[in-house]
């Protein structure tokens, strides 16, 4: 019996999982970070600046931004002088990442073709390891929590900022309804994509709550967990230390 797994809310084979959420990011790269914008109403920054507040990232660090994308969080690490690795699966949203960091004038950024559940670096290779918005995506997120664990550096800080679950009934009613009836609709408008917006939305509520992230993190062998609720809960930061 083949296993399976979800892609948003359909169950798919495990072993296409990956190749259906590259076709996603294929599409939407182009207008990702413009969608980001429009579609958090621009607090997708003030959410990746209060992860920066809160990274202890000091110049000199080694840090890892995994599923980076585009770049931007990997740009906001080199101002404080980290020394930083942007890392994705994707190619097509890594050849963003890539212009964005060429149109900014910065060359201290290395930029890696790589997957979360098999990191290719050595073990203890970094200070900080950070993935926005991505871990959702993974098609085995206790492997690739495992690999982060595996890549930091005693005493190294692993970072990840995700849409979460909200307990105001209220504010969980209004997402929804902005999350199935807008956002979609905003996606075929802008991007001309409506199917991988729908997505997107789907894999939010498929993602583990914060107490089960929380317990994912500690079962790699994290010595600590802390989560920081932002915007109610539809995002949180679960900061741990190794």
């Amino acid at each position: 019996m083949k296993k399976t797994t979800h892609f948003g809310f359909k169950d798919v084979e495990t072993s296409k999982k990956q190749s259906l959420v590259k076709g996603v990011f294929d599409s939407v790269a182009m207008k990702y970070d413009l969608m980001n914008d429009v579609l958090s109403f621009g607090t997708h920054r003030l959410w990746k600046e209060y992860t920066i507040k809160h990274s202890g990232v000091k110049s000199g660090d080694r840090v890892l931004d995994i599923a980076g994308g585009t770049g931007d969080l990997a740009v906001k690490f080199n101002k404080l002088g980290a020394n930083v690795v942007l890392a994705d699966i994707n190619a097509e949203m890594l050849k963003v990442g890539r212009d964005n960091l060429i149109d900014k004038g910065i060359t201290g950024i290395k930029v890696c073709l790589a997957n979360a559940e098999k990191l290719p670096f050595k073990d203890a290779s970094f200070d900080v390891v950070s993935i926005a918005f991505g871990l959702r995506n993974v098609t085995d997120k206790q492997i690739a929590i495992d690999e982060f664990y595996r890549v930091l550096k005693s005493g190294g800080t692993l970072l990840i900022l995700e849409f979460s679950k909200t307990d105001n009934k209220l504010l969980e009613k209004l997402y929804n309804s902005y999350s199935f009836n807008i956002m979609p609709k905003m996606g075929k408008y802008i991007a001309d994509d409506e199917e991988s917006y729908q997505y997107l939305a789907e894999s939010i509520r498929k993602h583990p709550d914060q107490e089960t992230l929380k317990s994912m993190i500690i079962d790699a062998s994290f010595q600590s967990c802390e989560y920081h609720n932002l915007t109610g809960g539809i995002v949180a930061l679960h900061k741990a230390v190794k």
